[in-house]
């Protein structure tokens, strides 16, 4: 039987999905666009939630992300309130997610490893 979700992994989702939403269509700070949303915590009591997420430009011009989402984090928080039903709205504290990124420059070293070992072997008289 699958295990049911907590109440907090949905209310963490939900504010996920709700922000991803706000940002993409009602935030008009141009230093916000291109970012993703890659995952959400939050504190037992909702007080908090640290907001990870993304950028295409990589941390390139991260300042100025995180610039512009401080700045907008009082009307996102308050449109969060207007669409999610919880006694406590958290104060969000936003967090640029690397993991991305590093999964993406290992891959292309593993890549280049590969390519070089089979380049080797196809060399080698001796296989």
């Amino acid at each position: 039987m699958p295990k049911e979700f907590s109440r907090s992994q949905r209310v963490k989702e939900q504010i996920r999905r709700e922000l991803a939403e706000l940002i993409r269509l009602e935030v008009k700070d141009p230093r916000v666009g291109f970012i993703t949303l890659t995952d959400v915590e939050i504190t037992p009591d909702y007080a908090h939630a640290k907001v990870f997420f993304t950028s295409m430009k990589g941390e390139e011009g991260l300042s100025e992300i995180l610039t512009g989402l401080r700045r907008a984090s009082g009307f996102l928080r308050r449109e969060l309130g207007r669409r999610i039903r919880i006694h406590t709205i958290p104060e969000l504290h936003f967090h640029y997610d690397a993991s991305v990124e590093r999964g993406s420059r290992l891959s292309r070293l593993i890549d280049e490893v590969v390519r070089d070992d089979s380049a080797r072997h196809t060399d080698d008289p001796e296989d």
